[in-house]
């Protein structure tokens, strides 16, 4: 049936987002979910902002305020604390490939602590990237130049720029002409000579002898032979003015120039839908690192619109976050309604999807405060190392390399660096991950240790016990249903089993879709 138009037009749009958004749903007949709870808000915001769960003292307050603007005041709350620093670190250090697979521990921790400190800056993402595309000098004294450790042909720097700041996968014009997009042989050719004449002292030999020291600098001849012709092509960005082959310029600077500017429509779009997928599970275009002219976005206007709103505000990506956080799409309830559960992709309601694997890990933590020890790292041989990097009462959000051992972490999904593509990281539900949850040392081990929560919420009345795990695990108060079913429980339970009744909640609680599930 057809829904009225009043209902699009009560619907509130509180900015550019609701407004592409929502006549988008009118054409399409789609009925937007009502809003989310208070409850289901908090939760959802920190988990999307920092990667945390709300403490119970958090919840409650929140749930408690009267005031009108209380969502927003949270968001600018969230957007200024020192672990929005430590998740958007983490988030895009799998887009630069931070890995001690390819580099040694004082170089990672050279590139992990620029990127780190840029964030914390709020360095515009423009400017961050100029860094690492021109970047030059000691390794360890400018952590961005270790960009050019991890890739170190003229090929594979070229796709990996290519792909991690437009969005575009020109790996098949190596070969012959792209057949689903318009890049030719010779402009792989062209793009990739841009980085022919970067050069290193330190690179060859073993990866995993000395501290990792390089240093990068740029020759003034040199080119890159194109095979099917014996000659090298023009050094050029794509579809960008070719650079004279006697200048001794750094070309990178010209490709810097080209790649950041607002009239290059990939690097904006490239970035405003990888920050729009983080908050909703999936980009607006979908893959979210597909540009390429066969792949359309769900919504146009849409993608256009947090664009433009990006490069206006200065490539600030806290700005596109506090429009995308603020705006009621965002808000919207997870639950379906008749009119719209066949819709996946054009936003009538927020798309429940599993945490990440970090994120999940430091939530179990949080909960039952056990925190794993972070003491060893996988090398790419398969044999593990020891690392003291990482002190006790770490989180995985704040490890600043994928290669650090933990079982958990591997069997739910941890993007690995290897590659610079989305496709890496799988946030897909598995029979291991239940078998793991259900039977695993992660959870029960952290549930009957002396450190366990536990231990310490024992001696309270059965009816704190109850509020408090619901808000720690799912960040609201059990239903009357739920709490009556569970004080039953408790009443018949003799004192010598109290403990593994508690130790049970906690389990029944963490294993449930809610607590697995961003929603």
């Amino acid at each position: 049936s057809v829904i009225p138009d009043e209902v699009f037009a009560r619907t509130p749009k509180r900015n550019v987002i609701d407004k592409r958004v929502i006549e988008q749903l009118r054409r399409l007949n789609l009925k937007p979910s009502k809003p989310s709870s208070d409850s289901e808000f908090i939760r959802r915001v920190y988990l999307d902002v920092v990667g945390m769960l709300p403490t119970p003292q958090e919840t409650k307050a929140f749930l408690a305020d009267t005031s009108e603007t209380k969502r927003d005041d949270l968001i600018e709350k969230l957007l200024a604390q020192p672990e929005f620093v430590d998740y958007w670190a983490y988030r895009l250090s799998d887009l630069f490939l931070i890995s001690s697979k390819k580099l040694r521990p004082l170089a990672l921790k050279a590139y992990y602590d620029w990127l780190r400190g840029e964030i914390e800056k709020i360095t515009p993402w423009d400017q961050l990237v100029r860094q690492v595309v021109a970047a030059k000098g000691d390794t360890l004294k400018n952590g961005a130049a270790n960009f050019y450790s991890i890739h170190q042909d003229p090929e594979t720097m070229a796709e990996n720029v290519s792909q991690a700041f437009m969005s575009l996968s020109i790996n098949c014009a190596k070969c012959h002409n792209h057949p689903l997009e318009k890049w030719t042989n010779d402009q792989y050719y062209s793009f990739a000579n841009l980085f022919a004449r970067v050069r290193a002292k330190g690179w060859g030999g073993d990866s995993r002898s000395g501290d990792g020291a390089r240093t990068l600098f740029i020759a003034d001849r040199g080119d890159l032979i194109q095979p099917r012709t014996g000659k090298p092509q023009p050094a050029a960005p794509l579809d960008g003015q070719a650079i004279a082959s006697d200048s001794t310029e750094d070309r990178r600077e010209a490709l810097a120039d080209w790649l950041t500017s607002p009239e290059n429509p990939y690097f904006t779009r490239s970035i405003a839908n990888r920050v729009w997928a983080s908050f909703f599970g999936r980009g607006i275009v979908e893959p979210v690192d597909d540009l390429r002219i066969s792949n359309p976005a769900s919504n146009e206007p849409l993608l256009q619109a947090i664009s433009e709103h990006l490069a206006k505000n200065g490539y600030d990506l806290k700005s596109l976050m506090r429009l995308i956080l603020r705006s009621e799409t965002y808000r919207r309830s997870s639950t379906p309604l008749p009119e719209n559960e066949g819709d996946q992709k054009y936003y009538s309601r927020y798309y429940p999807r599993r945490l990440m694997a970090e994120v999940l890990q430091d939530a179990i933590t949080s909960v039952t405060r056990v925190s794993p020890k972070y003491n060893r790292i996988t090398l790419s041989d398969g044999s593990t190392e020891g690392t003291s990097l990482y002190r006790e009462g770490t989180r995985a959000l704040q490890l600043s390399d994928t290669s650090v051992t933990s079982y958990f972490l591997k069997t739910f999904g941890r993007k690995e660096r290897e590659i610079t593509c989305e496709c890496e990281r799988s946030n897909k539900p598995s029979m291991v991950q239940v078998l793991h949850l259900s039977n695993g040392d992660t959870l029960n081990n952290n549930l009957r240790s002396k450190q366990s929560r536990v231990n310490t919420m024992i001696t309270q009345s059965n009816g704190d016990i109850i509020d408090e795990a619901y808000l720690l695990c799912l960040s609201r108060r059990p239903s009357d249903s739920e709490r009556k079913r569970l004080q039953n429980i408790f009443e018949v339970t003799p004192e010598t089993e109290r403990r593994g009744v508690v130790e049970d909640l906690f389990w029944a609680l963490m294993t449930s879709r809610e607590f697995l599930f961003q929603h």
